[in-house]
């Protein structure tokens, strides 16, 4: 997508809209209540101004509910918060007022729409809803949220809804010790968590985020705005900027396994561990650092001091054609590889960046002993009459030692697998 074609798409979305509507009504500031709340004068202006949906006294059977709070009006809670959480409205001696320094944003769209979504973390409190179960997406939204973008990309940018439903379950379920609750207290919080995952699709569908397509099936889609935001936290290239060539070859495998990648020239190193990890194959199951003449840089661990890779980036490293740098995956196995700077290049119109476009023969399997471990599984698998032949095919989950072939490389499989995790990546601060 073009700027122009970005910032136009930003702008139409309805939950821009509606903060940018917001910010400017609040103008010099705007009272709040005792509590911190919007009068509520204020807030049935703003239910109409902003075209939230909300339902202010809503009549059940004959009897009529009086809206007492703001708080009560869910859509109109979350446009607010969402407006605070972007930086433009904060609280200032009981005011809601507006971040003079921000204001420049609500004429830049794209801009605006790339930090509201960043911004999306912070909405768990207005999102989920409160009562006598709260659900486990509200103790654990923003890893919610990944997950939920996760098992879109798995699904080449499209899922049915129930299917991340029960991811975003499984994944965050499998955080607490729930083998006392009974049946019931397990369906009144799957219930409540997968309604509170449905609220979250409604805002990221409201940015323009996501889209629901085939009523029916419920299917949830990346939009492309959504991929330029996920793909610009990888440090998106614009047409023109620089690019780094680079052939990673895993160390002592022979015959050699290697691939040939472009990347953002000023890639930071936890972002180059993923592409490299998508790229060559592994599962990132296992610790791993970049090795270079300035230091080791990984993931600092008092147990094992590191300098932190995200705070260094790959032309920290290597800025000259022809540099190389270590990287080493699994401490255990011990899986070296070389990193070679072969060329600076310049980015191309409508480029996807970081991509694969070359490699050869296949990632070994994870934990199978290091280089000379996956030698004597290739010569195992290759002989039926060795005592191990049947335990590694049960192992690797194959019926015969041909269906794993050292040989195959599919540059193909290797971008999707990047894809997955370049628009998987919703938190990489």
């Amino acid at each position: 997508m073009s700027e122009d074609d970005l910032a136009a798409a930003a702008a139409s979305t309805p939950a821009l809209r509606q903060v940018t509507a917001l910010t400017r009504w609040v103008g010099q500031g705007r009272k709040l209540t005792q509590t911190g709340q919007l009068t509520m004068a204020d807030a049935r202006h703003l239910v109409g101004l902003l075209n939230t949906g909300d339902e202010i006294d809503p009549v059940i059977g004959e009897r009529v509910f009086r809206t007492r709070s703001s708080a009560d009006l869910p859509v109109l809670t979350v446009v607010v918060t969402w407006a605070k959480a972007a930086g433009l409205l904060r609280v200032v001696h009981g005011r809601l007022v507006a971040v003079k320094k921000n204001q420049r944003l609500i004429d830049r769209p794209a801009q605006l729409w790339n930090i509201m979504f960043a911004a999306f973390d912070q909405l768990g409190p207005a999102i989920c809803s409160a009562g006598w179960f709260q659900s486990l997406l509200g103790d654990n939204f923003a890893d919610g949220i990944a997950v939920l973008f996760r098992g879109i990309a798995d699904g080449d940018g499209a899922a049915p809804t129930g299917a991340v439903q029960a991811e975003v379950w499984s994944a965050l379920s499998a955080r607490y010790y729930l083998d006392d609750a009974t049946t019931e207290q397990l369906t009144r919080l799957r219930k409540t968590t997968d309604n509170d995952v449905r609220r979250a699709v409604a805002g990221l569908v409201t940015l323009g985020a996501l889209a629901e397509e085939d009523a029916a099936a419920g299917t949830l889609r990346l939009t492309p705005l959504a991929e330029w935001a996920l793909r610009s936290r990888y440090g998106a290239v614009a047409p023109g900027d620089q690019l780094a060539q680079l052939n990673v070859t895993l160390l002592d495998a022979e015959p050699p396994v290697w691939r040939r990648l472009l990347v953002p020239a000023t890639i930071r190193l936890d972002r180059l561990d993923r592409v490299i990890q998508a790229a060559m194959g592994w599962t990132n199951s296992h610790l791993h650092m970049f090795i270079h003449s300035s230091g080791r840089y990984g993931v600092p661990d008092l147990d094992f001091p590191l300098q932190d890779e995200r705070r260094a980036t790959l032309r920290d490293l290597v800025d000259r054609e022809g540099e190389t740098v270590r990287y080493e995956y699994d401490f255990g196995d011990g899986w070296e590889h070389e990193i070679v700077l072969e060329q600076l290049l310049t980015a191309e119109p409508g480029g996807r960046y970081p991509t694969c476009t070359a490699g050869a023969r296949a990632c070994p399997p994870e934990d199978c002993g290091g280089v000379h471990g996956y030698a004597d599984l290739i010569d195992t698998l290759a002989d039926p009459t060795h005592p191990e032949h049947q335990h590694l095919l049960e192992w690797l989950g194959i019926d015969k030692g041909s269906d794993f072939g050292p040989e195959h490389f599919d540059t193909a499989d290797a971008n999707r697998r990047l894809d997955t995790v370049i628009l998987a990546a919703t938190r990489t601060a």
